[in-house]
């Protein structure tokens, strides 16, 4: 079960760090900045991979009544917008400003919890929502390769998942399967975007792209749309086998290689300034340190089928659920 656990792990880092690369690849080495029409081939490579699974019954998809379809128009039109906001940015940020950025969006959640929804926040999660703010709000004023254009449409990609996650949880428990979720969002994406392909003038734009008929343009964009499925399933599959604290651990350290490697293969100029915001994030490493080896040994302990008694079960479990809340931050 542990051998299975730590497979899937490094496959969802395997799937991040590749679809991010791909990604980036596209948009800034290759400078295909047609949203529409990416994002749009990316969820129609993803729905007809997902329609296939079902069909031959590797996943489960559920028919679901109109009255659950509906409830969950909102939060794919939020989907979309996530989608095609974070495309733009990306295009133009490097990618640890991204991600970086990309964290306001759990601190928003955070925020909106703890003030509309008076739910009880430990001091742990507190202090990381501060200073992933902190670190995301001297970006702007430290970054060398400042493009407003980038800043605006991460403000734009980090409201649009703040606002998905809220509504998500404010619809469980829900009648929709993860995949469920994911199917709708995939139709409602393709059909969306197909029609804003026009009014965008991305429909007309891309005949002028340079590589359109380039065996490496063609390639990529293959490759981004099954791995954009590859992450969705791997991280449905990481949700489902591990543990909220061991999930928060591995989408750090997925977010940690990604952003180091994308220094190394794209061009990107790092200030003194820039790596003291990315300290603010060490800072949660060498905090969130104790608790994670605890939240292993609490897998360890399951996996080997140890008894322990059950004031230190309490222990481990409120450990590895402040490890979860601070994880869910980064």
């Amino acid at each position: 079960m542990c051998v299975r656990r730590s497979l899937v792990g490094l496959t969802f880092c395997t799937c991040y760090l590749a679809s991010y690369l791909t990604n980036k690849y596209v948009l800034s080495v290759l400078k295909f900045t047609y949203p529409t029409l990416f994002q749009g081939w990316q969820t129609l490579i993803g729905g007809l991979l997902l329609h296939v699974s079902w069909k031959l019954g590797w996943v489960e998809i559920n028919s679901s009544s109109r009255s659950h379809v509906l409830a969950w128009l909102p939060a794919s039109v939020l989907f979309v917008g996530m989608i095609y906001a974070g495309s733009r940015a990306l295009s133009r940020l490097a990618i640890p400003v991204f991600l970086t950025l990309c964290n306001v969006a759990e601190v928003i959640i955070c925020g909106y919890q703890k003030c509309f929804q008076k739910e009880n926040t430990s001091p742990a999660k507190i202090c990381s929502a501060l200073f992933l703010l902190a670190a995301a709000g001297c970006l702007p004023f430290n970054d060398s390769q400042f493009d407003p254009d980038g800043y605006f449409w991460a403000v734009i990609h980090l409201f649009c998942v703040g606002a998905y996650k809220i509504l998500r949880k404010s619809q469980k428990p829900s009648a929709l399967s993860d995949i469920d979720q994911q199917y709708l969002n995939y139709i409602f994406s393709v059909v969306l975007l197909a029609f804003a392909s026009h009014p965008t003038g991305d429909l007309f734009s891309v005949l002028d792209f340079p590589f359109l008929y380039f065996y490496r343009f063609h390639g990529s964009c293959c490759a981004s749309g099954f791995l954009g499925f590859f992450l969705m399933f791997s991280t449905v599959k990481l949700k489902s086998y591990l543990a909220p604290a061991q999930c928060a651990a591995w989408i750090f350290f997925a977010k940690i290689i990604t952003a180091g490697l994308s220094i190394l293969l794209f061009e990107a100029i790092l200030t003194s300034a820039t790596m003291g915001c990315w300290s603010k994030l060490a800072l949660l490493v060498s905090s969130a340190h104790t608790l994670t080896r605890k939240a292993r040994r609490i897998a360890a302990h399951r996996c080997h089928g140890e008894e322990r008694s059950l004031g230190s079960v309490s222990e481990l479990g409120r450990q590895g659920q402040n490890l979860s809340q601070i994880g869910s931050l980064v």
